[in-house]
């Protein structure tokens, strides 16, 4: 699947669906966002069942704004429409994967007791 073009009009719509979604903060003119793009990209060539979404913030500042973006690039992972990691900076590719294989792996009904206290 492509990277999908997230907004403020279709974040919330893609990001409370069922599933993983991947959310990669970025913006033209930053040179590690050109560096991790690729990276980005790649994952999501080879994780069809993922979400694989851009937040231009430049384009979109209210959605930066809202989740507290002060850093870009910035990887933020939803599942099941909880965040479940956000981190700033680019990541090497392996460090992508394992941040995947991980999420795949979390019992989601102790993520949401766990947010509820």
């Amino acid at each position: 699947m492509a990277t999908v073009t997230l907004t403020a009009e279709n974040f919330d719509e893609v990001a409370q669906a069922d599933g993983i979604v991947l959310v990669d903060f970025w913006a033209e003119w930053c040179g590690p966002c050109k560096r991790f793009a690729p990276v980005f990209e790649k994952s999501a060539g080879r994780h069809k069942d993922i979400v694989f979404g851009k937040v231009d913030t430049d384009a979109e500042p209210e959605l930066s704004e809202r989740f507290g973006i002060r850093s870009i690039p910035t990887l933020m992972v939803i599942r099941d429409g909880l965040i479940v990691f956000a981190e700033p900076g680019a990541v090497p590719e392996p460090v992508l994967e394992n941040v995947i294989e991980q999420v795949r792996a979390l019992d989601m009904e102790d993520v949401r007791r766990r947010a509820e206290t």
